[in-house]
């Protein structure tokens, strides 16, 4: 068995010793957030918790959480930390969350990490947030990002530059013509980048300073990722 399978075995073999409990994933966009926390449910058997999620499911089902949201966004207003912090309480209470889960867009701000670990610290039997950011070079990113194509029959997605279609612009499956999203063009992806720094910035600097922060190369196969993301979990539970 070669070293990196070797690696990637040993950090799941860890995954399965620890117990999770919170953790956050962070990182820009394009980084794969969304596939790195898909890979940590397989392992560990805990939820994915997102914000964007929780606020479509809200106004959805007509909760009260959700009509009101649903009448802030309609004025197109952000919804306020408060209500957000409210929703998370409600998914939080979900006994599917008693070893832990995957943040994915909350805390977003410093205001939201302290409600966060204020609310956990109250919990005898909770684990503290540990957070985890996955980096990825910023040229790199920006090829994932505008590189994007998706097929609007099938939903199938290429990348110009990392998996193009036998045909430039057509779908492999379909034949229709590739779309690419109003959000992908690289002024876009700048601006994305610059909210994100801003908002981000405090968060990573809150849990770095509290000793629960670690990175992980994010530019690498999602296995060998996903298993740099439990190994950074495990050291962060033992400290």
């Amino acid at each position: 068995m070669s070293s990196l399978i070797s690696m990637i075995e040993n950090g799941r073999e860890a995954g399965r010793k620890t117990v999770p409990g919170p953790i956050l994933l962070l990182g820009a966009p394009g980084v794969g957030k969304g596939t790195q926390a898909k890979e940590l449910v397989k392992l560990w058997g805990i939820p994915q918790i997102s914000t964007g999620d929780l606020l479509r499911a809200n106004v959805a089902r007509g909760t009260e959480l959700g009509k009101v949201a649903k009448e802030i966004m309609g004025r197109g207003d952000l919804v306020p930390d408060t209500l957000v912090n409210e929703m998370v309480a409600v998914r939080l209470q979900q006994p599917d969350t008693v070893n832990g889960f995957i943040l994915d867009g909350f805390p977003r701000t410093l205001n939201q990490a302290g409600w966060l670990d204020g609310r956990l610290s109250g919990q005898s039997e909770s684990l503290p947030v540990v957070a985890v950011s996955i980096q990825v070079d910023y040229n790199q990113l920006l090829r994932r990002i505008t590189g994007r194509r998706n097929c609007p029959v099938c939903q199938t997605i290429y990348n110009v530059y990392m998996k193009p279609s036998a045909v430039d612009g057509i779908c492999d499956v379909e034949g229709a013509a590739l779309v690419q999203r109003a959000d992908d063009t690289e002024e876009a992806f700048a601006e994305r980048m610059r909210v994100y720094a801003a908002q981000t910035a405090p968060v990573v600097d809150h849990y770095r300073g509290l000793g629960r922060f670690a990175e992980v190369d994010g530019d690498r196969a999602i296995d060998v990722v996903a298993a740099g993301i439990v190994a950074a979990v495990e050291r962060l539970r033992a400290e």
